[in-house]
């Protein structure tokens, strides 16, 4: 008798559904199943994912844009002067903390984006997990909140509030990854049958974006809906559905909305609407966060204030919640003009590259890609540091456009 053969190539590909895993772990682990694994879903998708993707490089040959190298050149000299900035920053604690993210964690998470975009398994087994994480969670918070067992998620020792926070901006961002994949299943879809069937999932998944209490995530659902669909009909080569599809979308939702609120009724309950009615956008700290965010890199040109320097600056002491809340900003602050500049040629770099590459790769492969990405390039933007493992996987994921793989 033979032993059964282990196909090496094949295994290599589980890295995709584990980097998925990894990459929307803090939703995952407020839902009874995560929440109830003997060890932290992080720590055990992150060791997973090591092994699993060096058998996936290893397994693939690989072809790289030319277009590649400035933003990942952008992000590794990121990563070194971020380093460097640490030597005259003010803070010990949150330097202590967000130089092993950067370090260490962001360049694992760029890597396993590229590799799990750019191979077909990888990314069809990503896919997979996020669109079934979507439902998961939204029926989990829906649950939670209609028997007030809400479990937290968010790391050990931080207090209820920001474990809340966490949780339903994370919740959040998981369902709207799931509804822009579902969104692009439904153009794609040939008959009724599909059609009902995606465009219900979608339509449920809005609904449950309305639960949690994210606006950022309900703003990252409205525009993965709107555009990831379009971007599948424009890359195809399509324009006139693409044109249709935001019509029908945007005339949809607004309409959707408008019922909402025009009942009073109807919005009990809903906490994202909730707090987008009841003044919570006044109230919000963000603002005064990014204006001191512009005046501290102002003053301190051209070096910044140093890795992790913003929140004493600013007189917050050693609070890392309280960072500026946008990538850009936080680049500028505390890392000064080379900081800034560094920031925009890898991210700014790795947009470009998407919007050139996407009519020379498949339109599926462009539209999922979008989904996964886009809700994370939202929050980095008003939300998240730039220790954040998402918005490295994120951008990772961007890059992939530009990469082939084939299986040796």
């Amino acid at each position: 008798m033979s032993a059964p053969r282990i196909d090496s190539a094949a295994l290599g590909s589980l890295a995709g559904a584990v980097a998925a895993i990894l990459h929307l772990a803090g939703a995952l682990k407020s839902t009874p199943l995560g929440a109830a694994l003997p060890v932290d879903l992080t720590l055990l998708a992150g060791g997973l994912l090591l092994p699993l993707l060096a058998l996936l490089l290893l397994t693939r040959r690989w072809w790289l844009h030319p277009g590649l190298g400035p933003p990942l050149a952008g992000a590794a000299l990121l990563w070194l002067w971020l380093v460097l900035a640490g030597s005259w920053s003010g803070s010990r604690a949150i330097l202590a903390a967000k130089l092993p993210e950067v370090v260490l964690l962001a360049p694992v998470m760029l890597l396993a984006g590229l590799a799990v975009g750019a191979d077909a398994g990888a990314r069809r087994l990503a896919v997979g997990v996020a669109l079934a994480s979507g439902p998961l969670v939204a029926a989990s918070v829906a649950v939670g909140l209609a028997t007030g067992q809400v479990v937290l998620g968010g790391m050990a020792g931080t207090t209820a509030p920001d474990m809340l926070r966490v949780q339903y901006q994370l919740a959040g961002l998981a369902i709207a990854c799931a509804a822009g994949l579902s969104a692009v299943r439904l153009v794609e879809a040939g008959g009724w049958p599909g059609r009902l069937l995606w465009g219900g999932l979608t339509a449920l998944l809005a609904a449950a974006s309305l639960l949690p209490g994210g606006r950022t995530a309900l703003a990252a659902l409205a525009l993965s809906v709107l555009l990831v669909p379009a971007l599948r009909c424009w890359s195809a080569g399509q324009p006139r559905h693409a044109l249709g599809w935001l019509a029908l979308a945007a005339c949809g939702g607004a309409a959707a909305l408008a019922t909402l609120l025009l009942d009073d009724g109807a919005t009990a309950g809903l906490r994202t609407l909730e707090r987008l009615t009841q003044g919570d956008l006044e109230s919000s700290a963000r603002p005064a966060l990014w204006r001191a965010a512009l005046e501290w890199g102002a003053e301190t040109l051209p070096w910044g204030l140093g890795t992790g320097g913003f929140t004493p600056a600013a007189g917050h002491g050693e609070r890392r919640g309280l960072y500026p809340h946008n990538h850009a900003l936080e680049a500028w602050a505390e890392g000064g003009l080379p900081g800034l500049l560094l920031w925009l040629l890898a991210f700014g770099g790795a947009a470009l590259l998407l919007l050139l590459r996407c009519r020379q790769v498949a339109p599926a492969r462009v539209a999922r890609i979008a989904a996964l990405a886009l809700p994370v390039v939202l929050a980095a933007m008003v939300s998240t540091d730039l220790g954040n493992r998402m918005v490295w996987f994120a951008l990772g994921l961007a890059l992939s456009i530009g990469v082939m793989a084939r299986r040796v």
